[in-house]
């Protein structure tokens, strides 16, 4: 009876603040819509060349945008600009296979993205697999989490592969275009005349100095930006590292499904990256890790990390560990902060970054992808860098329900995953773990928001702070005494200091009520 009560008030609360999220949902869709046909009636305005946008030059180089870095959103946007008609060119460090240990999930979320720029193909003859889902450990228990797939066709799902395989596979298939020109050189800096991007300067392979212009230059140069300086103001937070192994001859304890195991102190992946690796990413908190060299992490990794693992990946994971090639790399997270610049656009990790734990950075990118496609489109001429860069103010609002969604559950989940001696995070971790557990509407919403299906910042929310709600029912039955009543306030407390700082960075305003932007309703230039 007490769990039913608890229960039925949790739900309670949940069905109201969803009752009066779905009334805010409906006037701001009225309002979309209303923006959305005025767009649409601005491009029926707007004509092309055969289909083809052009831009007239006078500096001789015939380009219309410069992409700076070739990973996935460069990448990615070189094949969807140059696919519009748009002339490329691309300058990229190092066109051989990349070689990381983050970049390997694929959301759901993502992966209609990736159909929609039609690069669906890119996750085919890379040894790919297909991702269902999570399944959640913690001190012996474990939980399955099932993608939301009912509604989509059977081929949606996450994917899960090489991150290099995966990044030349978009570099093939954008070289293919004849408008697009991909070349290896490393950006020096960027061109700029009276207040204007003008194109960038750059050393190719031989060493030999070059400019290069175009109306538009577009930085992608991933999360060591050289240039994001001149174009936001970054304010970088490094919260932890991933320890990066790949276990081999290892049979998940649920096939096609990521692993978070609730480890202490931080969680720990896994997830399969070919027909026959496993990735495992161990998250170590700070930014230093034990040294390599001397043999500090190989002792961590086996005395601290594998007594947390399943049995089932344990003796995969000590094999790894002793047979070595351990990679390291520093979990960067970066609000969105644009100095909006005529001739010039940040996108991809250069611009924005958020924890890789919920592997929502690629599908961050490939929306924004999308965003800045439908954008350009009704775009004959980008030469009039102050009109296009103030139209394309409009980019950093439409682009926020999506990735502060992503963005605020990243760090939010992180910091909830994290073990901690406060009473009250204890009970906060334990809470999203038994919360996640209750299966239907408890799982379901929070998983759709993991995995890119439903952005929505108000659902997010109100799904955090019913995990709070629950906890703090679960401390006060079926006896609140005064200590309980005291960690339960802390509780709440310590959720609102984990979310309201995060949601603050990306901006409220943007990320709620991005109606009420007045760059929202920029429409395209008529010249």
């Amino acid at each position: 009876m007490v769990d039913q009560y608890v229960l039925g008030w949790i739900l309670a609360s949940v069905f109201g603040l969803f009752t009066w999220y779905l009334v805010v949902l409906k006037r701001k869709n009225d309002e979309k819509r209303a923006i959305l046909e005025a767009r649409r009636e601005g491009m029926k305005s707007l004509n092309t060349t055969n289909g083809e946008c052009r831009s007239s030059q006078g500096d001789g180089d015939d380009v219309d945008v410069i992409i700076v870095g070739a990973g996935v959103a460069g990448a990615a946007l070189a094949h969807t600009l140059g696919k519009d008609g748009r002339r490329v060119r691309v300058i990229e460090r190092d066109l051989t296979e990349p070689d990381r240990i983050v970049g390997e999930l694929l959301q759901p979320g993502g992966y209609l993205k990736l159909i929609e720029l039609g690069l669906e193909d890119c996750v085919e003859e890379i040894d790919s697999q297909r991702v269902f889902g999570y399944a959640l450990f913690k001190d012996g228990k474990n939980t399955r989490l099932s993608y939301p797939l009912e509604k989509f066709h059977s081929d949606v799902s996450g994917r899960s592969f090489h991150n290099g395989r995966f990044i030349q596979r978009m570099r093939q298939k954008a070289a293919l275009l004849p408008n697009v020109r991909l070349e290896q050189g490393t950006v020096t800096s960027l061109l700029e005349a009276n207040g204007i991007i003008r194109g960038v300067q750059y050393k190719t392979k031989s060493g030999e100095e070059l400019k290069a212009y175009a109306p538009l230059t577009i930085v992608c140069d991933g999360c060591f930006s050289n240039l994001r300086r001149s174009l936001c103001k970054p304010k970088v937070d490094v919260p932890s590292c991933f320890v990066g192994l790949v276990l081999e001859n290892c049979n998940l304890p649920y096939a096609n499904h990521g692993h978070v195991i609730l480890g202490d102190p931080s969680p720990i992946l896994c997830y399969p990256i070919s027909s026959t690796e496993v990735r495992c990413l161990v998250d170590v908190p700070g930014q230093k890790v034990p040294s390599i060299s001397n043999g500090d992490m190989a002792k961590y990794l086996k005395t601290v990390v594998a007594p947390q693992l399943p049995p089932e990946i344990h003796d995969s994971f000590v094999a790894a560990v002793d047979k070595g090639n351990l990679r390291t790399m520093p979990n960067r997270s970066m609000p969105a902060s644009p100095y909006p610049t005529p001739g010039a656009l940040l996108m991809g990790d250069a611009f924005n970054m958020r924890h890789p734990l919920t592997g929502g950075g690629m599908t961050v990118a490939l929306s924004d992808i999308v965003v800045l496609r439908n954008l350009l489109r009704p775009l004959h001429d980008l030469n009039d860098a102050p009109t296009l860069c103030k139209y394309l103010e409009s980019f950093y609002t439409l682009r926020k329900p999506v990735a502060s969604t992503i963005n605020t559950l990243a760090g939010a989940l992180y910091k909830v995953f994290c073990a901690s001696p406060d009473e009250a995070r204890k009970e906060m971790r334990e809470a999203c773990f038994d919360y996640l557990s209750l299966g239907g509407v408890f799982s379901a919403g929070p998983v759709s928001l993991l995995s890119g299906l439903n952005p929505r910042p108000l659902s997010l929310v109100c799904h955090f702070f019913a995990v709070a709600v629950f906890g703090v029912g679960r401390l006060l039955l079926p006896f609140p005494s005064p200590n309980r009543i005291w960690i339960g306030a802390r509780v709440i407390s310590s959720a609102s200091g984990i979310i309201f700082p995060i949601i603050k960075a990306e901006g409220v305003r943007q990320m709620f009520f991005p109606a009420t932007v007045p760059a929202y309703y920029r429409a395209p230039p008529t010249k």
